[in-house]
């Protein structure tokens, strides 16, 4: 394995951090503007929309750039962004800097792909995208947390500033050890969407959107279900987190063992079954039982919440690659766009929620994606075997 790949994880991770740790994040910041919770969470969903526009559109425009002076630029952005964040005097300021982050980390993440096979050769393409792609989880499993604790003994602006050092120094190596000359393909828009067109392409695009929609419904607001919802005190979210944080990693090393033995389809199946289950539970558990006993299910849930979380993305993903393996770099950033449209929704709708009613009833909104994308994986999986069939005949 080239070892640089690593650099380029750590780079997803850095970015990647910052979109996971606001759910803990947000009663501070919105404590600090003078606002609601709600208000506050559409600091994630700026942020989620930028991600899932830049990464397509600036790609387009930069996409024949030197990959080295791209990745650092981008990271320097990203940068950027959390100082106007940790020194922000304003919540419209604070808007500003997740624009900025967003749009950096969108064009970070589709060029370090492109990168990571280029370096490691179309041979080792999956693998390459899976160690890049892997800083993502244990941002989840590592980065989230910490941002959340750092934020419990230094404010908020502390977690900025931490992923801005990161940042910072992730850039310097980047910028030391990517070859020069490293030059990428440029495509149109149109090129970068028309594998939407391919069959079965564009119903999973929808079953990744309403999965990650469900999700974030509640994820966005961990902190007001745990405080209001639970009963728990606000020092008890980095060791939510880094509950949920295990079972992602649980979850993403285990996905693809599964789906090389059930297969890939089953294992998206299993993962919406189980995510409408926990959202049920969730939901049920904060309206039912008594506070003490309500946290309690909180802390024991997360754990197999991650698991099951984070066992989708790899499932979904290879799905995708054997439509068109051929067209997975197209099919495989669409997704990453897909992901955070589906962020952005979820936060959106979740914010409503908490607007009109009680954080414990989060989980019954969040329970009606899966439904959705389960429709929607069945209708699109009829559409494909149609066409295959179609095919055939011919």
């Amino acid at each position: 394995m080239d070892k640089r790949l690593i650099w380029l994880a750590v780079g997803s991770f850095t970015m990647s951090t910052v979109g996971f740790v606001f759910s803990s994040l947000l009663p501070s910041i919105a404590a600090d503007t003078h606002t609601t919770i709600p208000h506050a969470g559409h600091l994630i969903t700026v942020f989620s929309l930028s991600y899932a526009i830049g990464a397509p559109l600036l790609s387009a425009l930069a996409g024949a750039a030197d990959r080295r002076r791209l990745l650092v630029a981008a990271m320097l952005a990203f940068v950027a962004g959390n100082w106007i964040a940790a020194t922000s005097v304003s919540f419209t300021t604070l808007l500003l800097a997740q624009i900025v982050m967003g749009m950096a980390s969108g064009l970070f993440a589709a060029t370090a792909q492109a990168t990571a096979v280029s370096l490691a050769g179309p041979e080792h393409r999956a693998l390459a995208i899976s160690i890049v792609v892997g800083g993502t989880t244990f941002a989840v499993a590592l980065g989230a947390p910490l941002g959340a604790l750092i934020a419990a003994f230094w404010g908020w602006r502390g977690t900025f500033w931490a992923v801005a050092l990161l940042g910072l120094a992730c850039a310097t190596v980047l910028w030391l050890r990517l070859p020069r000359g490293l030059s990428g393909t440029k495509l149109t828009l149109s090129e970068r969407f028309s594998a939407i067109g391919l069959p079965g392409v564009a119903s999973s695009l929808m079953v990744t959107f309403l999965y990650l929609a469900g999700a974030f419904v509640i994820i966005s607001y961990l902190a007001p279900l745990a405080i209001d919802g639970a009963g728990l005190s606000k020092m008890a979210l980095p060791g939510l987190l880094l509950a949920f944080g295990v079972g992602a990693v649980i979850g993403n090393l285990s996905s693809g063992f599964l789906a090389d033995r059930v297969g890939a389809t089953r294992v998206v199946v299993l993962s919406l079954m189980s995510a409408l289950v926990v959202s049920l539970v969730i939901a049920l558990g904060l309206n039912l039982l008594p506070r003490d006993l309500a946290g309690l299910l909180l802390i024991g849930i997360m754990v197999p919440w991650g698991i099951i979380g984070w066992a989708f993305p790899p499932a979904q993903a290879s799905r995708l690659v054997g439509f068109a393996p051929e067209m997975a770099h197209l099919t495989l950033s669409l997704n990453a766009s897909a992901i955070y449209l589906g962020i952005a929704s979820g936060t959106a709708i979740g914010g409503r929620v908490l607007e009109n009613t009680a954080a414990a009833n989060l989980g019954f909104f969040a329970a009606l994606f899966p439904v959705a994308a389960l429709a929607a994986l069945y209708v699109g999986l009829r559409s494909y075997r149609r066409r295959f069939a179609a095919t055939l005949a011919e």
